[in-house]
């Protein structure tokens, strides 16, 4: 299901209009670095899907002319070698934007995306992302931290996969979702199920279950049924086992 983002005025309950900046926060917690004009327009540009869990969103090779944010569930970033193997470069929760460098460069998509759970989509599309780029001096130093931030996060990501033990694995890619640039509203906790992190993390769930219960006894998380509060984010994507 598909639905462009309500262009006419949007009002509060007691009919007050709602400003297009405020609007556009629905979806997208970057709407702060936007003046009124430039949301204004970013709105009309920005349409909604919902994607069940298991579902792709996206296959490796395919056109997907838009720049993506998750409004609610998550979304596993990865890729399969000729090889067979598989490696997950990012998971993407509620408050993520992905997909900037695809939209820049034009080009076809060099992962996969899959919805892990059902979720929810906001995408904007190349010609409203290039207008904001190309005119919006706010969105435009948003992008670059944003650029600057996922890309450490891949060398992390290479590091990680070729050094560390799966447990290490298990708390980088946890403790990335916490990222305050990437997803500021995070908080400390996030509902995540065991099966969800360990597809993330490419491990199996039993291994997934291990490793939050040692990275429980070291003080980092409180692992329970509902999800995963983090102690200390900082010393647990420092992780080394």
């Amino acid at each position: 299901m598909r639905r462009v983002l309500e262009q006419a005025p949007a009002r509060t309950a007691d009919g007050a209009q709602v400003g297009a900046k405020e609007e556009l926060r629905r979806v997208a917690f970057w709407a702060d670095v936007l003046t009124e004009a430039e949301a204004a327009r970013a709105i009309k540009g920005i349409s909604e899907r919902r994607f069940p869990a298991g579902s792709y969103i996206c296959h490796r090779g395919d056109r997907l002319d838009y720049w993506t944010g998750v409004v609610t569930g998550l979304v596993k970033i990865s890729a399969i070698s000729v090889g067979g193997k598989a490696m997950t470069f990012a998971g993407a929760g509620a408050g993520g934007w992905f997909g900037e460098g695809s939209v820049l460069k034009n080009e076809a998509r060099k992962y996969d995306l899959v919805a892990l759970r059902d979720t929810h989509l906001a995408m904007m599309n190349r010609a409203t992302f290039m207008w904001l780029f190309d005119t919006s001096v706010g969105f435009t130093r948003y992008l670059v931290q944003q650029l600057n931030e996922r890309m450490g996060q891949f060398i992390a990501t290479i590091e990680c996969d070729r050094i560390h033990d799966p447990t290490a694995r298990v708390a980088r890619h946890l403790a990335w979702l916490f990222n305050p640039v990437l997803y500021p509203n995070t908080g400390k906790r996030i509902a995540i199920t065991q099966e969800e992190l360990a597809l993330l993390a490419g491990v199996s769930r039993q291994i997934a279950n291990k490793s939050l219960i040692r990275l429980e006894a070291a003080g980092l998380l409180v692992n329970d049924r509902c999800g995963i509060t983090v102690i200390d984010v900082d010393q647990l994507g420092r992780y080394e086992g």
